[in-house]
């Protein structure tokens, strides 16, 4: 039985509304919370702080792999049903994470918890617009907006207090009773206006071929450097498998008659080379939000609690843009908003790129604000470009296509960002030793003063050898900042290869 949207008024709409959002807030929450705890879980589970990075890439890119899946599962079983059961699932995923013995069982429940995930985000707009009239309808998305750019700002200073202060598996546990909240509120009140239900092929082939491809290709990111790439017959095999994989499923999803992903939107000018240039732009805008915190506490000694502060500003600033820009997207090109994004974030790497060994508290924040202004542009004018000139029907498959790419180029650029950063660090320490000699005089002054310390000669050379280590990753943290500034600049130059766009941008999922 469907109930006219206006009948849900006063203090149980409000109830609903803020349920709705914290379900919402709680997922966008996992994709930023974990990123600042990661030396701790890292150090607690006796592992890398690189290896401690598959707790970000696996909960991305099975994640990214649900997305797809969401229009199949609200059409067959209702916007109302998966969304609880989503909300109810994802707490029940926190949990295990939260009790998880080890890193390979920690990456198996985030697996679970980003698989289970995908209707979350989606089904929490969807329904946020039914429990509100028309007129009202900018209420409602002004709530939803307000919780996806808070959670970013709350999700590294969340982290890090929780991480110095508690212990990481807390950062999985506050989502217990917010989960059951949101999902026992929404089961309750929005049980009688459950959308229509209709049988559905679902493309399961697409499905297993896309899990194999992008699954292989993700553990090849992951292990490549410890297995040292190609050398490695597991890495060669990753490889082989991801290759013919992707083939595959491009072939079937390309001629099957229930496609799980629509590539034929690709065939739009617009939206293939503005997926691109999304792709391209948020890779590098989440590699360096997954840098920062683990230079900041690995080599700089940061706390993780300080390390969260560092990143929480550019939330704020992002928070104060986004109405501004959602007021001006009708009204000015859309490439022109998404240009002040790339721009603003180009600016904030090559800033970064500046870094000094002794750079303050202030050198490093100043950044993040640029970054915000990006953070409040990029995606607003980015899904104006890729979903122009769509016809209504087309768009939620749109969404879905785009968010699955954004989500999985995400996944990929952490484990590319780990990686680089090592190799890089390891090839400048390589260069900074060989010109150094044990002889040379400034090397000799330097063992000197430290005896003077008190430190005998052994260890006078772990402390110098220490310095050189954190010199090494500081010229490879300025590298990657450096690469991620120029990929940025030409993703912007694919922005102003299409048209300008002729309306406003769609009320979808950004983050």
């Amino acid at each position: 039985m469907q109930v006219d949207p206006a009948s849900m008024v006063g203090a149980v709409r409000a109830l609903v509304a803020i349920a709705l959002a914290l379900g919402t807030f709680m997922q966008v929450l996992d994709t930023s919370i974990a990123n600042v705890a990661i030396p701790t879980i890292a150090g607690n589970l006796g592992v890398s702080p690189d290896q401690g990075t598959w707790v970000i890439t696996s909960f991305a890119v099975s994640n990214g792999i649900a997305v797809p899946l969401t229009g199949w599962l609200m059409q067959r079983y209702g916007t109302v049903r998966t969304f609880v059961v989503s909300v109810l699932a994802f707490t029940v995923a926190s949990f295990l994470c939260g009790i998880a013995w080890s890193l390979p069982s920690l990456v198996a429940f985030r697996v679970l918890q980003g698989a289970v995930s995908g209707p979350m985000i989606p089904g929490s707009q969807a329904l946020l617009l039914s429990v509100f009239p028309p007129q009202r309808r900018g209420t409602a998305l002004a709530i939803w907006s307000m919780t996806t750019l808070v959670a970013p700002i709350a999700g590294p200073v969340l982290g890090g207090y929780i991480s110095d202060n508690w212990s990481w598996p807390w950062i999985f546990f506050i989502n217990l009773p917010v989960g059951v909240v949101s999902g026992l509120v929404c089961a309750r009140f929005l049980a009688r206006r459950e959308t229509p239900t209709r049988k559905l092929p679902i493309d399961a082939v697409g499905v297993g071929l896309l899990v194999a491809w992008v699954g292989a290709l993700q553990v090849m990111l992951d292990q490549g450097n410890d297995l040292d790439w190609f050398t490695s017959p597991a890495i060669v095999t990753l490889g082989l498998v991801a290759v013919i994989g992707f083939v595959a499923w491009l072939i079937w999803e390309l001629t099957d008659r229930h496609p799980i992903v629509e590539l034929g939107l690709f065939a739009r000018r617009h939206f293939a080379i503005g997926t691109i240039a999304f792709c391209l732009g948020y890779a590098a805008y989440f590699g360096n939000i997954v840098l920062m915190p683990l230079w900041l506490q690995t080599q700089l000694g940061y706390t993780a609690t300080w390390a969260g502060l560092v990143a929480a500003p550019s939330g704020l600033v992002a928070l104060v843009v986004a109405p501004i820009v959602g007021r001006l997207i009708g009204r000015i090109d859309a490439r022109w908003i998404a240009t002040a994004g790339f721009l603003s974030y180009a600016a904030s790497y090559f800033m970064r790129a500046g870094f000094t060994a002794n750079a303050s508290f202030e050198a490093f924040v100043i950044p993040q604000l640029i970054m915000g202004i990006g953070m409040g542009s990029f995606f607003v004018g980015m899904l104006a470009i890729l979903f122009d000139g769509l016809p209504q029907q087309r768009i939620p498959s749109a969404s879905g296509v785009s968010n699955f790419a954004r989500i999985v180029a995400s996944s990929f650029a952490t484990s590319i960002t780990t990686t680089l950063w090592a190799r890089r660090a390891a090839f400048h320490q390589a260069r900074l030793a060989s010109s150094s000699s044990a002889l040379s005089p400034s090397l000799q002054h330097a063992v000197h003063g430290l005896n003077a310390l008190g430190l005998n000669d052994h260890a006078a050379m772990a402390v110098l050898n220490r310095g050189l280590t954190d010199q090494a990753y500081l010229l490879s943290a300025l590298d990657y900042f450096r690469v991620s500034g120029i990929v940025t600049l030409v993703s912007l130059v694919l922005v102003w290869c299409v048209r300008r766009p002729s309306g406003s941008a769609p009320t979808l999922a950004a983050e």
